[in-house]
């Protein structure tokens, strides 16, 4: 109900999608309550109804919904309370509230902003909509909050496209869009789901920052529970549109009370969780790979067995070219520098660092689909060991189906035109194994081993969820049955709930099929929970590499242990260290001159023996007892 010390009160708000035969109901009679000044998470999976839920407040949901109830906002600087459903949703009190009095952040901001206007354009016109600011005072406002909101030249940054922003800057303009106008609430849709840890810690210290210094209320719609864990003071978790439970953030984790809010913390991966604990997904996937030990013999793994030897790989890009024609060329930009590892048959290296440090790079070399400039890397497979950068003809194709790939994103990688059928059956068909008939058997087989129907082969991946649809990706890798799977950021775009069920359903296909994964991550908690050992890559080098119980116990690096404290976990008592994770990497580096760091000259580094398999990148000369103290 109304009360005079909330800001916004939602009460049995409704939201429907008519259907040919019916409807969908999004939200169902929703109630909860937002105060001044508050950071309240709105927790629940994808489909749950959250986004619906913010897009409703702001009156900008689809024009076929079907939206009942009531949202009341009582803005301090308004005409007292209104109740927003009730205003047309064209109309000028609705408008002078939207982008002005409520700010909203938008999950992916390369699609929120026009690709054809800069961003400062685009930040002004909420100034130029809601005040009578002239042109020059409305670029000084704009230019002083991209300022508050991190970037270092504003003023270039008022000029430039979005297209040329990184994923994080990016966040931060769609930021100071929301924050321009000065609301008394913001809504902030999901604002770091698309981003790795680093910059997600780095986005969630502005808004906390910024939460405090303009006295607002947040509405932080998320399905991480570590995030909600470090930013909330009232939690409302939600499920199938309806509140499960509600309650301070501290009532919600110290004294959780529905199943549902139990499993989604179960399903978080952590640091705290044993060797062989089993992550808790709401729904589990059966997996069954017994019609797969004729197509993906397994061997017996050895510990001194190596199946990739990578040796001093490197690979630059020239540098767009700079216009003017007395203009100095940029320097190449060095994407991998002299990277050296093994991977043993029968393990998952994890392969963990932020966006930009040359991880994905890397995996194309590995693939074959860039050309390294210098290095050597040796697949040493069942018909012996390959030069896997001048393979060519009938030995690169069998390199290629001995080395595999689940990628990022499962929407873009899967053929929109091509059944389930088609794409998990193309590698067979290009490798020419088989006929039709064992090509649609196998198909089978491997749907089953993923936890889907059979009948799933005839449909399309737009009528699959994102998890589901990432099932159909590792199928597809492991239709050739390959040595190798190189799964670069399998379940970074999943929710946390089919997180978990992808990753438990990847370790026991490695269990059952004696697989071998170099598994690429941003989050350390992942590869804690899937990796034996771990290799951490920064500006394009290996800046440490040990096993897995050393990497996470007792890291050397500064930028291992900046990555670790980033790693959003749902505990009270291991918030994320919004100082340390929060910091720029390049800001940083500062204070990692004296051991690991030399600005003068990057050649003057080397690996570092700990012992027990553990190295460190540092200055060259550095004694091995100065990096332990």
């Amino acid at each position: 109900m109304v009360g005079g010390a909330d800001l916004l009160s939602v009460e049995k708000l409704s939201v429907s999608f008519p259907l040919l035969n019916g409807s969908i109901e999004a939200v169902r009679s929703f109630s909860m309550a937002i105060r001044p000044g508050r950071v309240t998470a709105l927790v629940g999976e994808s489909g749950s109804g959250k986004s619906a839920l913010g897009r409703a407040i702001m009156g900008i949901e689809a024009s076929n919904a079907r939206i009942s109830g009531r949202v009341v906002f009582d803005d301090p600087e308004g005409d007292g309370p209104v109740d927003l459903i009730g205003l047309p949703r064209d109309g000028r009190q609705i408008r002078n509230i939207r982008g002005n009095r409520i700010g909203m952040i938008f999950q992916e901001p390369m699609t929120s902003f026009s690709a054809v206007h800069t961003i400062g354009n685009q930040i002004e016109e909420v100034l130029r909509i809601h005040t009578a600011l002239s042109s020059k005072e409305r670029r000084e406002r704009s230019e002083e909050m991209l300022g508050l909101v991190g970037f270092d030249k504003p003023d270039h940054v008022f000029d430039m496209y979005p297209f040329e922003l990184s994923g994080g800057m990016r966040q931060r303009a769609m930021i100071a869009m929301a924050l321009i106008g000065r609301p008394s609430l913001l809504i902030a849709d999901e604002p770091t789901t698309a981003l790795d840890v680093t910059i997600q810690a780095q986005i969630l210290k502005l808004l906390k920052d910024m939460q405090v210094r303009l006295g607002m209320a947040v509405l932080l719609i998320t399905h991480d529970l570590g995030v909600v864990a470090s930013m909330a003071d009232e939690v409302v978790v939600m499920y199938r549109g309806e509140v499960m439970e509600a309650g301070s953030v501290e009532d919600i984790f110290l004294n959780t009370q529905h199943p549902y809010t139990k499993g989604l913390m179960a399903a978080v991966p952590t640091f705290e969780m044993a060797r062989d604990e089993r992550l808790k997904p709401l729904r589990e996937i059966q997996v069954d790979t017994a019609g797969l030990l004729g197509s993906c013999t397994p061997s017996v793994a050895d510990a001194d067995d190596v199946l990739l030897s990578v040796r001093n790989v490197s690979k630059t890009f020239r540098a767009k070219r700079s216009s003017g024609f007395f203009a100095k060329p940029e320097p190449p930009i060095r994407a991998v520098t002299d990277v050296s590892f093994d991977i043993k048959r029968g393990e998952t290296l994890g392969l963990v660092g932020e966006s930009g440090c040359g991880k994905t790079t890397l995996s194309k070399i590995l693939m074959r689909g860039l050309r390294a400039d210098a290095g050597a890397v040796v697949y040493n497979g069942a018909s012996g060991p390959v030069d896997v950068l001048s393979a060519e003809g009938e030995e690169l194709q069998r390199l290629r189906s001995s080395i595999q790939m689940v990628f990022q994103d499962p929407v873009s990688s899967l053929s929109p035109r091509m059944t389930v059928r088609g794409i998990i059956s193309e590698p067979l068909e290009i490798h020419d194994k088989g006929d039709a008939a064992s090509r649609i058997e196998l198909v089978k087989r491997l749907l089953h081993a993923v936890g889907l129907p059979a009948s799933a082969g005839g449909r399309y991946p737009h009528s699959f969820s994102g998890g589901q649809r990432q099932r159909i990706g590792i199928a597809r890798a492991l239709a050739l049955g390959p040595g190798l799977i190189i799964c670069d950021e399998p379940v970074s775009a999943l929710d946390v709930s089919v997180q978990a069920q992808v990753l438990n359903l990847m370790k026991d296909l490695k269990t059952e099929l004696c697989l071998t994964y170099l598994f690429i991550s941003h989050n350390l908690a992942v590869v804690n929970y899937m990796a034996d050992r771990v290799a951490v890559m920064y500006a394009g080098r290996i800046v440490e590499i040990a096993p897995c119980e050393i990497i996470m116990n007792q890291p050397v690096h500064p930028y291992t242990r900046k990555l670790i404290a980033a790693v959003p976990s749902p505990d009270l008592d291991c918030r994320i260290d919004l100082g340390l994770a929060g910091e720029s990497s390049l800001v940083a580096r500062r204070s990692w001159k004296k051991h690991f760091l030399d600005e003068g000259d990057p050649d003057n580094l080397a690996h570092v023996d700990l012992g027990n398999g553990h190295w460190v990148l540092a200055r060259r000369g550095v004694d091995a007892g100065d990096l332990k103290s």
